[in-house]
C-alpha cells in the first residue's frame, strides 16, 4: 500500500523559512511525478508546485515562485518543499501527492493526482 507523509510544518514569523518533507514508501512510487498543494481554512485546496519524476523539470504557482522550491531524492523516496520568505497569506495545511504517468512529466490538475498524504500544518505569524 502507497503511503504519502509529510513532515516539518510548524509556526515561523513572516520572513522565516521552513522545508517541508514527503516521505513515500511503496514500490515504484520513486518514479511518479509529485506534486504539492496547500489549503486553509475555508479555501478550495490549491496548487503549489509540481516536479517530474526525474526532478529535472519543475512548476510552481505565481504566488510562490521565486520562494519555494520542490526538489525530490529518489534514492530516500522523499520529496521537500523549501519555503523561503514566507508570509502569513502561505498558512495552510501542506499535503504532498503523487500521481501522473511512471516516468512522466509534472502534473498540474488537482483531479490528476491518484495518492495524497494527510498534511502538515504551516502557520505564519506576522
Amino acid at each position: 500500500q502507497v503511503q504519502l507523509l509529510e513532515s516539518g510544518g510548524g509556526l515561523v514569523q513572516a520572513g522565516g523559512s521552513l522545508r517541508l518533507s514527503c516521505a513515500t514508501s511503496g514500490r515504484a512510487f520513486s518514479s511518479y511525478p509529485k506534486g504539492w498543494f496547500r489549503q486553509a481554512p475555508g479555501k478550495e485546496r490549491e496548487f503549489v508546485a509540481a516536479i517530474n519524476w526525474s526532478g529535472s523539470s519543475t512548476y510552481y504557482a505565481d504566488s510562490v515562485k521565486g520562494r519555494f522550491t520542490i526538489s525530490r531524492d529518489n534514492a530516500k523516496n522523499t520529496v521537500y518543499l523549501q519555503m523561503n520568505s514566507l508570509k502569513p497569506e502561505d498558512t495552510a495545511v501542506y499535503l504532498c501527492a503523487a500521481g501522473g504517468k511512471v516516468y512522466g512529466d509534472y502534473v498540474l490538475n488537482l483531479s490528476d493526482y491518484a495518492v495524497w498524504g494527510q498534511g502538515t500544518q504551516v502557520t505564519v505569524s506576522s
